[in-house]
């Protein structure tokens, strides 16, 4: 139930802030709005202010403003307070707004979820300089060693290891080039990336130069009695080095009831540890809190808005690079996520706290903004363009010419939507086992 509530109130600002850009700029304009809804279909609630009735509607994936004389096909008096009663300047700024309060609200929503402050991992904007690399991996298999500077991926630079995640996680599956320094020569290997998770993001299995750190041990526990402290950093476990907290946690559970060696970093010494994980139900514990190295980030209120702006032009930037992607073959469909993906993340943000599900909406919010603004017939931008091409061809086309290109639009669309429909089902593990192909 909780996933249901955060997928609606998600949507439901997301929506509404949408349609509140194209209804005050109709209304600034002077345009007379018939109806503003929250949702399609048949409206379970509604009122009436002045000539716009205000109504809450029955399937919640979106909404709509009506206005006066908005298609050729509508009812015209040719009063001037009718849509196309406007220039299309006029016009332009109406179908504008709604996409621009969508980006906007990304940036203010952003800036208010930075002004928080985090804890962010040390090596997040450090270059990505190899610290580890995980056995069996497509680097092990071509050879990457720890100490190696990658540079570039597939013909991109990469500056910090966000850029290396980001270029390699959008590219599962997929033959990348690599170009990588090692002691001051470069040279360019080709890996094949692998999917991981339910949203199949691209790996091959580097990883920085940091180590999970003790935070605390519980009294009593086989980490206690093993002398482990608290400001341990564990370089390995086994001779196996451990890079993040979740590897060391997986090489702890996978050794319940045996005897594992953990090499210590205690201040300046190097220690050998030896310890018993206690077998739990399907893991072995050991009976600690671990974390990874991290530095405080608390940005003043100008500040987070200009990190907002900054971060919100990185991620639109990857948002278009990964519809580029898509057309070229370098992007997986299966990255592509619809409302049932959503739900589930949002339900899940929701639980980790309102940090998590903010970000999330800032997100979605860009993405909504940004794809709104495709030329594509149905969207608003596709409106925009149909506007634009008759202002060079100085005339406006027909009904016949412009129910074709919406015709097309709404093809096109229909086609994405089936697309993210069947990706989002392929995540449920139950509805995926009666699938034989994904079998």
């Amino acid at each position: 139930m909780s996933t249901l509530f955060a997928f609606l109130f998600v949507l439901g600002v997301l929506v509404f802030v949408h349609e509140l850009g194209h209804f005050l700029a109709a209304r600034r304009l002077g345009v007379r709005v018939l109806t503003f809804s929250l949702g399609f279909g048949p409206k379970l609630a509604k009122v009436r202010r002045g000539d716009t009735e205000y109504c809450i509607s029955a399937i919640p994936l979106g909404g709509y403003v009506k206005m006066a004389g908005e298609n050729p096909d509508d009812p015209r008096t040719g009063r001037p307070d009718e849509f196309l009663s406007k220039t299309k300047w006029e016009r332009f700024q109406i179908l504008i707004m709604g996409p621009a309060m969508n980006i906007i609200l990304a940036v203010v929503v952003m800036a208010i979820v930075l002004a928080q402050g985090a804890e962010v991992p040390i090596y997040q904007d450090q270059p990505p300089v190899v610290g580890a690399v995980s056995p069996g991996s497509p680097a092990e298999r071509v050879g990457i060693q720890r100490g190696d500077r990658i540079l570039t991926v597939a013909g991109d630079q990469v500056d910090t290891w966000d850029d290396l995640f980001l270029s390699v996680g959008t590219r599962p599956d997929r033959d990348v080039a690599l170009t990588v320094m090692r002691d001051g020569q470069t040279r360019t290997v080709s890996v094949r990336t692998v999917s991981e998770g339910r949203f199949e993001i691209g790996n091959i299995g580097v990883l920085p130069d940091i180590n999970p750190i003790v935070a605390s041990v519980i009294a009593g526990e086989p980490a206690e009695r093993a002398g482990l402290k608290a400001g341990d950093v564990v370089i390995a476990v086994n001779g196996e080095r451990m890079v993040t907290r979740t590897q060391f946690i997986e090489a702890i559970s996978r050794n319940g009831g045996k005897q594992i060696d953990l090499t210590i970093d205690r201040g300046e010494q190097q220690l050998h540890i030896s310890a018993t994980p206690e077998q739990r139900g399907d893991r072995g514990m050991l009976g600690l809190y671990v974390t990874e190295p991290t530095r405080s980030f608390t940005p003043g209120p100008i500040e987070a808005v200009q990190l907002s702006v900054e971060r919100n032009i990185e991620f639109g930037a990857l948002i278009f690079k990964t519809l580029g992607g898509l057309f070229v073959g370098e992007t997986s469909p299966r990255q592509l996520m619809g409302p049932v993906a959503i739900a589930q993340l949002s339900g899940e943000s929701a639980q980790a706290g309102w940090i998590a599900l903010f970000t999330l909406m800032a997100s979605i919010s860009l993405n909504l903004g940004l794809l709104n603004l495709l030329p594509i017939p149905v969207l608003d931008g596709g409106h925009i363009l149909i506007m634009a091409l008759e202002g060079v061809a100085r005339r406006d086309f027909s009904m016949a010419v412009k129910e074709k290109m919406l015709l097309a639009g709404f093809v096109l669309l229909m086609m994405l939507m089936v697309t993210v429909i069947y990706n989002d089902l392929t995540r449920i593990s139950w509805i995926e086992r009666l699938m034989p192909w994904r079998n």
